[in-house]
């Protein structure tokens, strides 16, 4: 599947592309999945949901105890299930935890179900903004820039196989959004110019010539 790059053009409200399915933001912590999220459903008129607040919720827990208390493990099974729901009913933004895609039927439900985004990011600006605040429980455990590249580097493969792929920078937010807002507006027409092209082309040869 051919990815989509973001280019930088004059943004009109109008270009704002109308969603039948989940937008679903992928990449790794730091990456502003959660605040470009928020931005990005009120800039559709969507739901945004963010699915490590949903595990905290069924958990009656943050995430950082659910890991302390009963390992990655439990944890990435409660996400697994946490996705699979919010996958059904309307479209909506969902922001996902870091290593949510990394998991083989987490990441094949969202390519099912809905346009996956990869928020890409230099590790510079992925260390700023983590340290921010100590709630990342993979970072605890060594230098934190050293385990945001080995992540990076580990991880990377399967972001790519996300649809749409979109840089994150230490400009506004709303640049990020507007360049999400592009790049599915030209997913989704040449989707759409597919389609039409299949239904078209499979008709003309389905009729009998004179």
């Amino acid at each position: 599947m051919q990815k989509e790059t973001a280019k930088k053009r004059p943004f009109r409200r109008s270009q704002a592309p109308k969603v039948n399915k989940s937008i679903v933001l992928v990449g790794l912590m730091g990456a502003g999945k959660t605040t470009v999220g928020r931005r990005l459903a009120k800039k559709l008129g969507l739901e945004f949901v963010d699915s490590d607040h949903e595990i905290e919720r069924a958990a009656d827990m943050s995430v950082s105890d659910i890991f302390s208390n009963f390992g990655e493990e439990e944890f990435r099974a409660g996400e697994r299930r946490v996705i699979a729901r919010l996958m059904t009913g309307k479209p909506k933004v969902v922001a996902t935890g870091g290593g949510a895609f990394i998991n083989e039927e987490t990441r094949a439900l969202i390519k099912e179900k809905a346009l996956s985004v990869w928020l890409d990011a230099d590790i510079d600006i992925l260390v700023e903004r983590t340290g921010r605040r100590d709630t990342r429980p993979l970072l605890r455990d060594g230098d934190p820039k050293e385990i945001l590249m080995r992540l990076a580097e580990e991880r990377a493969p399967k972001y790519a196989e996300a649809d749409i792929k979109v840089q994150s920078c230490l400009g506004p937010h709303e640049d990020v959004v507007r360049d999400i807002v592009r790049a599915v507006n030209k997913k989704l027409s040449r989707r759409h110019n597919r389609r039409r092209f299949h239904t078209r082309f499979k008709k003309n040869t389905d009729q009998t010539g004179t």
